[in-house]
Parts: C-alpha cells; sequence; structure tokens
C-alpha cells in the first residue's frame, strides 16, 4: 500500500469517526435521537447554559454538529465542515471550562478533542476518498479554508461574549 493510499484511508477514518460523532450529538438536540432531549427540550437547556435565545442557540449548535459531522463524513466542503463543527465545539467547551479539564469531572476534555479534530481534518482536506475530491475541490478551495474559519471563530467568540455578558449581568441581579 503506497504512502498516498494510506494517507487517504486514515483521513477517511478520521472523517468517518469524528464525523458520526458530531453527527450523533447534532441529531440528539434537533431531533431526540439516541435518548437525545430533541429541539425544546435542548432549547431549554441551551436558555439555562446562558445561551439566549435559547431555541436559535439549539438550532445553531445541532446545525454545526450534525450539519457539520455529515460534512465531515462524506468530505463534502470539508474547510466549512470542519470550520463549523470546531466553532460548535467551541461553545461547548466554554460551558465545561469552569470544571477543568478532564471529561470525568465535567470538563472540557471531550468537546476539545471533537472541535481540534475536526479543525484538523477541515485544514488538512479531505482526501482523496472524498465527495471534494469527485468533484474536483469545487468545494474545497484554498480560499475557503481562511473564509470559513475566519467566519466560525468570530461567530464562536460572539456567542461565547454574549453567554458571559448575560452570566455577569444575572450575577449582578442576585
Amino acid at each position: 500500500m503506497s504512502c498516498m493510499n494510506r494517507r487517504d484511508l486514515a483521513l477517511l477514518a478520521l472523517r468517518a469517526g469524528t464525523g458520526a460523532v458530531l453527527m450523533a450529538h447534532g441529531t440528539q438536540k434537533l431531533f431526540g435521537w439516541f435518548g437525545g432531549a430533541g429541539l425544546a427540550g435542548t432549547a431549554a437547556a441551551m436558555e439555562h447554559m446562558g445561551f439566549r435565545p435559547g431555541r436559535q442557540s439549539a438550532i445553531a449548535a445541532g446545525l454545526g454538529e450534525a450539519g457539520g459531522g455529515a460534512l465531515l463524513v462524506l468530505g463534502l466542503a470539508t474547510p466549512a465542515a470542519g470550520a463549523a463543527a470546531a466553532g460548535a465545539m467551541a461553545g461547548a467547551v466554554s460551558v465545561h471550562a469552569p470544571a477543568g479539564f478532564f471529561n470525568q469531572g465535567g470538563g472540557f476534555e471531550y468537546p476539545a478533542f471533537l472541535g481540534f479534530t475536526a479543525a484538523a481534518v477541515g485544514l488538512a482536506g479531505a482526501g482523496r476518498l472524498s465527495v471534494d475530491h469527485a468533484t474536483r475541490h469545487r468545494f474545497d478551495q484554498p480560499w475557503m479554508v481562511g473564509l470559513a474559519f475566519a467566519a466560525s471563530a468570530l461567530g464562536a467568540a460572539a456567542v461565547v461574549a454574549k453567554r458571559a455578558q448575560g452570566q455577569e449581568q444575572e450575577q449582578e441581579e442576585e
């Protein structure tokens, strides 16, 4: 097996595994699949965590995870897919950060790992075993990498900052 084939197989495995996990989490939020709370339950949870408005936050998180994950599995629009998933995970990291790093204590280890993995695939590209390759990279142009990651970073930063500001205001009112 040539080195290029191994690389393409590795990217496929990484995309498929990471994308499937993200899709499962996103569909829990959006549709209540796999024991999830569905949109109404996720919206209430988002409100409780300080993401307002809760319904729009639930939709954005669910689409970032399910949509970004599905695109990663396919290897389609890989920069946008990786950036969307990474942005969604940045919001999750902000929720778990007060509990520290490790997952067993409720920390941010798991969402950070998913976010970094999705970002790495978005930056590296999907490889030859992908829809991007089959479409001659129509949805995976070099300029898309910077645009997708800049938009995701700005969006995630705005959402996390808005949440932090809302939490500060709630503490002042108490």
